[in-house]
């Protein structure tokens, strides 16, 4: 970039950067969000296709998971990028409409290349947005169906519709299931209101067996093994004790020099380490424990010492784990022996060193009341079992949204279309540019229930004017999309239900995804750094 007034030309930007600007910026910005857009439309709904994603190692991994499809391709373009984020966010916050959110931005940003080639401005297009976001945020609060949050077939019917597009279809009502048992288990009430978190739902993975042999444990699967071989690998009605202290003797700070003349004063040197290492043993002992968890190191005489008075113990338990540990067995984490208590050990039925295929793990199972569970997922393939562990997670955060905002809407593309008819009524009211704008919007949201349509083979033209039809009749609210009848049916008979919040994120999330890309007019890519010489090492990533 050069000023064109001075003789000689003046260097603004680093050489080998690059600039685009105006109409071409927004173009090439819409164009690679309408490319990542198509990428996963595919894989929309029940009849949705999987797609097969191979990393620069070789790994192969075969979903249809809109937020890890993203996650694996690795997209350069900055546009794309925002739109891989925000898919990101979508499953971090609500766990579900990863992909529902990409087709809708997508959607919007390809009727508003429509409109910028009518020459309507992309401020009139953005405000026009941010009004029919309003809108259809105000009448999704209307549509919203309160549900009664103890109701175990609702919630497994939620679960279900989460789990449907799945590649884990024969198995569904089984793991809908454990998903709903897993999330009433670890939900608490506080400050009146219900909170379900679903990182107290501990996943561990382990191919072998067949997915249907997936299971709930009333406690935690801790992936270590017990310490040392003398002590017992099985021990019901355990007292736990949760230490995040080291059973080692502490090294001193300072660098120190001991002289030692006579073997009699090495002998008693190593004596009293070993008496400090009985002392900690008799402590946990003395507290009533006969399993110990430990956050960090045990000395091999400390190991001895426990084995004799048959303690069970695991050492370096990672802090996440001891934290579920404490929810799950009702103990706390002490960080000084010499401050544990009978009152702060944990109680579990059993706790079992098991072999699971090639690994040892640790089950602390019976827990009376845990508020934090694991469940133990098996699968002929290890790729089976990713696939399923996508699938559970899905159906957890569904069941766990549910329970925290106590509505749902009907799926199918029944909200889309409820919404799209409602904005149309705005839109004949509102006038202006603006108008087109919100119309644009509407159709925008149809996008769902024609991708449902076109993934099951269906003509999308025929779907959307019969689903329009549908809900213009005074009860048509509950109307989609049967993408197996091939026909206009009713959802609420159907059980197709998700979460109003799933839906209330997702509109949100797309609009301001597309605004923020439509207000990008001038794009400067810095120049990437020479290749290093022969023999020369890389520069260091930061």
């Amino acid at each position: 970039m050069a000023a064109a007034t001075t003789a000689r030309p003046l260097l603004i930007l680093k050489e080998g950067s690059t600039r685009s600007r105006g109409t071409e910026a927004q173009m090439q910005n819409i164009a690679a969000a309408k490319i990542i857009a198509e990428v996963v439309r595919s894989t929309l709904g029940p009849r949705g296709m999987d797609k097969m994603l191979v990393d620069t190692i070789g790994d192969i991994t075969i979903t249809n998971d809109g937020a890890t499809i993203l996650d694996e391709i690795e997209v350069q373009h900055p546009a794309a990028k925002l739109l891989v984020n925000m898919a990101k966010t979508q499953d971090k916050e609500v766990g579900d409409g990863t992909t529902s959110v990409v087709i809708l931005t997508g959607e919007l940003l390809k009727k508003a290349e429509a409109m910028l080639n009518k020459d309507i401005h992309p401020t009139i297009i953005t405000s026009g947005y941010r009004k029919a976001l309003e809108k259809v945020l105000g009448a999704l609060e209307k549509i919203a169906v309160p549900v009664d949050v103890e109701d175990e077939k609702t919630l497994m019917d939620i679960a279900m519709t989460a789990m449907r597009s799945k590649g884990v279809e024969y198995y569904r009502e089984y793991l809908a299931k454990l998903a709903v048992e897993a999330i009433k288990r670890v939900t608490e009430v506080r400050d009146g209101k219900r909170v379900a978190d679903v990182d107290d739902v501990q996943i561990m993975k382990k191919p072998g067996k067949s997915v249907g042999e997936t299971e709930l444990i009333k406690g935690l699967i801790i992936d270590k093994e017990v310490v040392h071989p003398g002590m017992p690998k099985r021990i019901e009605n355990a007292k736990i004790a949760l230490l995040d202290a080291a059973m080692e003797v502490e090294k001193t700070e300072f660098s120190a020099e001991i002289r030692i003349r006579d073997p009699t004063q090495m002998r008693a040197f190593m004596d009293e380490e070993t008496r400090i290492l009985k002392q900690m043993v008799e402590k946990v002992k003395a507290a009533g424990a006969n399993v110990v968890f430990c956050q960090k190191g045990i000395d091999d005489m400390a190991q001895f010492f426990m084995a004799k008075e048959g303690i069970l113990a695991v050492r370096r338990v990672k802090k996440s784990d001891m934290e579920k540990l404490a929810k799950a067995t009702g103990g706390k984490v002490v960080t000084n022996i010499d401050d544990l208590k009978p009152s702060d050990l944990g109680e579990a039925g059993l706790v079992e060193e098991r072999r699971i295929g090639e690994d040892k793990m640790v089950f602390v199972e019976g827990c009376k009341e845990p508020k934090a569970v694991a469940i133990l997922i098996r699968g002929g393939l290890e790729r089976a079992v990713d696939e399923a562990e996508r699938s559970l997670h899905d159906a957890l955060c569904v069941v766990a949204d549910v329970v925290k905002d106590g509505r749902i809407v009907y799926g199918g593309g029944a909200v889309e279309a409820e919404l799209a008819k409602e904005l149309r009524k705005y839109a004949a009211q509102l006038g202006g540019r603006e108008q087109i704008a919100v119309e644009a919007f509407a159709e925008a949201l149809e996008a769902i229930p024609s991708a449902l349509a076109e993934n099951a083979g269906l003509d999308p033209l025929d779907i959307i004017v019969a689903l329009r039809a549908a809900h213009e009749k005074p009860d048509g609210v509950s109307m989609g999309v049967n993408v197996f009848t091939g026909k206009i049916e009713d959802m609420k008979e159907l059980n197709v239900l998700e979460p109003a919040i799933v839906k209330k994120s997702l509109l949100s999330s797309a609009v301001e995804a597309a605004i923020m890309i439509l207000r990008v007019d001038d794009v400067v890519v810095a120049a990437k750094p020479p290749p290093p010489k022969p023999g020369e090492k890389p520069p260091p990533e930061y």
